[in-house]
């Protein structure tokens, strides 16, 4: 066998027919650096791939890998931690190029970085044979990044694709939500372990919403939080595809959950949802239930490795139990120890849901009881005077029989134990050491009313900070509702959108098209000239092509347009089986409305578009006159 360089020519695919040539978005074919510097050389054309290997690796100038010369033949190639680094990952993709065997390529922990990323790619866009990928851990970073989303759109072969551990920032996961959300051929997904913020989140969440193909997706070990985690479940809310999704490691936090428990309110696709290590606690477990007493489609939730208590795993369970068409079958809570009343509790959902198998850590848990508060005994005192109507005066003038203004300490406590007053020995010394500071062995009126002001103040000060705190969680919780909803209605589906032509004096009217969503319409008043006025926007017209069958006279033609049903929070979310008809419109003829003339908003509104009701009402007003005639000839 010659030992000369590899022209390009035997890099070239062998079976036009199963594979075509690749061609970019110019047209042109796309090239490839993926050819060894050398010249040509003849009865190439026959070269097997364990010796077109052996002279990549030559040409580059690398140590062949024995293990892959062994298990050419084999579907699965497994070349983990084998340090190939960029020229051995030429050489590798130069044998490659035309094999049609290997469906399962392991390049995981080779030190690839973004060099030997090129080359792969550039080889994945001829072979037709990889349906599975794995690229973790070989540095890529962003120009690795940008590599492999040109590549997904090109390949039509991988279904998965691992690139966890590539140091992806959310700059560069723009790229692949831009790739995703035309793609749907891959199936699989895994961007775990890479440093995804905010930013990455909302770009994720678009990616989401628009994505039709994805079925696994693992983003385990990022940063998505807050805004980012609200940005991501506004996505899961109107995706119809995905089935697992991996969101461990991440700080979600009691926020993100609360927002992806709104998501799952409508999402019917989720069978499995991971959430171990996000810091929730039993506040956005209490949110999560929301979500799940809505939801009868997810089987396996985990959320292991989180602060949660008996209180938490109980508000879980009753969740289940509560709700009979919840299709959960496993809760992981693996760090949680448990009590003997949910030890019961899970016994009766058990009965009810037979599938559910719940992990705990075990029992000896204990339900966390905050200090019982001891009334305040002055306080006690002003409720038994309330409630016969008496005044602090006259409490206090039935002790001091000699109305000096003060009384004895042991006179004092002998009054208050002879009266109903609910107060024992600890709370009645208590009060006395408040109205006696100085020791003096007596009790005066005006001490006693200093210490109910005092009381009162208390109060008024207690109440104020319980009223304070609830109303910061509940402005915090509607600001992260109104952050989810802004996400949704930020990631819309592009099959929501209505495509319509541009004006009519444009030229290019053949060609421009612009889309509206759907969700911003709420009356559409119509003429004959098919010209769609929206009274909800002050100067905007929204143009739909002309429909080509003229309405006759009391005949009606239906118009459909489909929307996304599931972006509104009142209306559940259903698969998509078919063709949704959102808005149903009556077009009628109306002589007095020319197409030189289009309804206005300010003209006119969707009643009195109706020609039907202006029938109606000429049929009455006829009818009540004829009645009049026949009343006047009657009387004459």
């Amino acid at each position: 066998m010659s030992q000369s360089c590899i022209p390009i020519e035997t890099l070239s695919l062998d079976h036009p027919s199963e594979c075509p040539v690749q061609k970019d978005h110019s047209g042109d074919e796309w090239d490839t650096d993926l050819e060894p510097d050398g010249k040509l050389s003849s009865g190439l054309q026959d070269i097997s791939a364990n010796d077109l290997y052996l002279q990549a690796c030559e040409e580059v100038g690398v140590v062949p890998v024995a293990y892959f010369l062994r298990n050419l033949g084999n579907p699965t190639l497994n070349l983990n931690h084998h340090g190939l680094g960029p020229l051995g990952a030429k050489a590798l993709a130069i044998a490659l190029v035309s094999d049609m065997k290997i469906t399962n390529l392991e390049l995981e922990d080779n030190h690839i970085l973004a060099e030997g990323a090129k080359y792969l790619m550039d080889m994945l866009k001829g072979n037709c044979s990889i349906q599975d990928l794995n690229m973790s851990n070989n540095h890529l970073r962003s120009a690795g990044a940008e590599h492999v989303s040109k590549m997904l759109l090109d390949n039509v072969s991988l279904r998965s694709i691992k690139l966890s551990g590539n140091e992806f920032t959310e700059h560069d996961v723009k790229s692949f939500a831009d790739v995703f959300s035309s793609n749907y051929r891959v199936k699989e997904l895994d961007l775990s372990h890479n440093e995804f913020c905010e930013k990455g989140g909302e770009h994720l969440g678009q990616m989401l919403a628009n994505n039709e193909g994805l079925h696994v997706l693992n983003l385990s070990w990022n940063h998505l939080r807050m805004k980012g985690a609200v940005a991501l479940s506004a996505g899961l809310k109107v995706n119809l595809t995905i089935k697992s999704l991996d969101l461990s490691w991440n700080g979600f936090g009691n926020e993100g959950v609360l927002a992806l428990g709104e998501a799952l309110k409508f999402n019917s696709t989720l069978l499995y949802l991971d959430l171990s290590s996000n810091r929730i606690t039993n506040e956005g477990a209490g949110s999560l239930c929301k979500g799940l007493e809505a939801n009868d489609t997810l089987k396996v939730l985990k959320l292991s490795n989180n602060p949660l208590t008996v209180e938490g795993a109980l508000a879980l369970l009753n969740s289940v139990k509560n709700t009979p068409k919840s299709a959960l079958e496993k809760l992981n809570i693996s760090n949680v120890l448990v009590n003997e009343v949910f030890l019961q509790l899970l016994e009766k959902t058990c009965q009810e849901h037979q599938g559910l198998e719940v992990i705990f850590g075990g029992v000896g848990g204990f339900t966390a009881r905050k200090p019982q508060q001891r009334p305040d005994p002055m306080k006690m005192i002003q409720d038994y005077l309330d409630e016969r109507k008496l005044r602090l005066w006259d409490f206090f003038r039935n002790i001091d029989k000699d109305g000096f203004m003060k009384v004895a300490v042991t006179d004092f406590r002998r009054a208050v134990q002879q009266t109903n007053i609910p107060l024992d020995r600890v709370q009645i010394e208590e009060l006395i050491h408040r109205l006696d500071k100085d020791r003096t062995g007596t009790v005066d009126y005006r001490g006693l009313a200093d210490t109910r002001k005092q009381m009162m103040r208390d109060q008024r000060r207690q109440l104020r900070k319980q009223e304070s705190r609830q109303k910061k969680e509940k402005q915090k919780s509607d600001r992260v509702l109104q952050t989810f909803q802004s996400a949704v209605e930020a990631a819309t589906p592009r099959s929501s959108m209505v495509i319509s032509p541009g004006l009519p004096g444009d030229s290019s009217s053949s060609q421009h098209f612009s889309a509206t969503p759907l969700s911003s319409w709420h009356h559409v008043v119509m003429s004959n000239s098919s010209r769609y006025s929206v009274p909800n926007m002050s100067t905007e017209h929204v143009h739909l092509p002309p429909i080509g069958i003229q309405p006759r006279t009391g005949s009606s033609l239906k118009v459909r347009s489909s929307s996304q049903p599931n972006l509104h929070p009142e209306v559940r979310a259903t698969p998509r089986t078919k063709p949704i008809s959102a808005l149903e419109f009556q077009i009628n003829s109306q002589p007095e409305i020319t197409s030189s003339h289009p309804v206005s908003p300010a003209s006119n509104s969707l009643t009195r578009s109706r020609p039907a009701l202006t029938t109606r009402k000429h049929q009455t007003s006829t009818k009540a006159l004829n009645h009049k005639s026949k009343t006047a000839k009657g009387k004459s």
